[in-house]
């Protein structure tokens, strides 16, 4: 029996802040955001057949935004987040990049999280 990607993950509930422009009146603030931070575990869970191992070697850590929209700051008006920030893979070795930029050195995502 093949596993759910989900046994593969340590899920984490995380808030960051993020600059974005409303498109209404066009000034820049800072919002706070939600994100759920998948973090590939350790080990592999029992059970795990071939297919699974070979899932499991490819898998990276990242970030999925929970927040779709915004209350602007300064005009009230509610606006939608940039579909492009909505997953952001994160780099190997501690250090996070920001919500709001994406892994730069990989063109193998340029396909919309294929």
């Amino acid at each position: 029996m093949s596993l759910d990607e989900r046994d593969f993950f340590d899920n984490r509930s995380e808030t960051r802040t993020d600059r974005l422009s409303c498109p209404r009146c066009k000034r820049v603030n800072e919002y706070q955001m939600r994100w759920v931070v998948r973090r590939k575990k350790a080990r592999i869970p029992p059970g795990a057949d071939e297919r699974d191992r070979a899932l499991y070697s490819k898998l990276r850590d990242y970030m999925i935004r929970v927040d779709d929209s915004v209350t602007c700051k300064t005009c009230g008006k509610k606006f939608d987040v940039p579909s492009q920030h909505s997953m952001v893979f994160l780099q190997e070795g501690g250090v996070v990049p920001s919500a709001s930029v994406v892994d730069g050195d990989s063109d193998d995502d340029s396909r919309f999280n294929r």
